[in-house]
């Protein structure tokens, strides 16, 4: 990718930001250290946690908020990170073992059981939840409008299936022209109670066996483990990020849910960031361009004195 066939980059005078997972083993943080500073030849490198650089955009844009609750709804897992002036508190951040990944690979076994087999279609049916999955607000009803007959379920759609050929992206039928009938050949699938049972599964890992909290849950979880004078802070600055933030309903229900565990004296404020996918990509953007950028990079001077301690004591991931 950095190649001549690609970006041709000259990498000795490139700084680089790498983002990695909070508490990244150290072998794997010095591995890293190491292929770019060595291999890639960079002059300068920031190994930093995408959650830093979001809420260093959050904070940019709303300067007098002293402390942020991030939520990083991803495709391996979701993070809760409480921020307090800028720093994460470290003794306070959650990991959920559910992502994109597990709503997927579980959207795969449902169609394949019901209808056709896709266990071998990951990237198809990744965009067919995408497309078609929604967040239920009331749970219970929308399950009961899908139990309804023809007339009465207004949740039932059909997919369009890609071919490659003439479909090149599949697409979700309007409700109108939703009949279970292929117009001109094209490959169906049927998605009824599973365009919200899909999405629930962030709210309860343990309807597929995951024994952890959800994401509502662990957010007041979190927050209760920080300092009892920053708690309405951090509820009143919940920020989601991530693929999984773009359901529709997903802020919503994220509202809902923490509005009902929370104390009645706080207030809470859920911001859905603009572009949850990229919003960290934008918030390096900005960090990029700080006056304080440089005093975080670790130098090609400074690895070839030090090594991999000077990155042990400026990064903090």
């Amino acid at each position: 990718m950095f190649g001549k066939d690609v970006f041709n980059v000259n990498h000795s005078n490139t700084t680089m930001i790498i983002t990695e997972p909070y508490f990244n083993f150290t072998s794997t943080q010095e591995a890293l250290s190491e292929i770019f500073f060595e291999e890639y030849d960079v002059d300068a490198l920031l190994r930093i946690n995408a959650g830093d650089l979001s809420v260093h955009k959050y904070h940019r844009d709303r300067p007098r908020e002293l402390c942020c609750l991030l939520v990083e709804c991803g495709f391996s897992y979701t993070h809760i990170v409480p921020y307090i002036q800028g720093k994460k508190q470290k003794d306070a951040i959650l990991r959920v073992d559910v992502g994109g990944k597990v709503l997927t690979n579980h959207l795969k076994e449902l169609i394949s059981y019901r209808q056709l087999n896709v266990m071998d279609e990951t990237y198809v049916i990744n965009q067919v939840k995408e497309d078609a999955c929604f967040v239920s607000l009331e749970f219970n009803a929308h399950m009961n409008i899908a139990r309804g007959g023809k007339k009465e379920n207004t949740i039932a759609r059909d997919y369009v299936l890609p071919d490659f050929t003439t479909i090149k992206r599949g697409y979700v039928r309007s409700l109108e022209e939703t009949t279970g009938k292929s117009a001109g050949g094209e490959q169906l699938v049927r998605l009824n109670n599973e365009r919200f049972s899909i999405p629930e599964l962030l709210f309860y890992p343990s309807d597929v066996g995951i024994q952890e909290m959800g994401i509502t849950e662990s957010i007041v979880h979190s927050i209760n483990k920080c300092p009892e004078e920053t708690r309405p802070h951090l509820y009143r600055n919940i920020l989601l990020t991530g693929g999984n933030c773009n359901f529709p309903g997903f802020k919503d229900r994220v509202y809902k849910d923490v509005r009902s565990m929370s104390p009645d004296e706080y207030d809470v404020n859920v911001t859905l960031a603009k572009n949850p996918s990229t919003y960290a990509w934008r918030g390096g953007a900005a960090m990029s361009r700080s006056a304080h950028f440089p005093e975080m990079l670790v130098t090609k001077r400074e690895w070839e004195e030090d090594g991999f301690t000077v990155c042990q004591e400026r990064f903090s991931v």
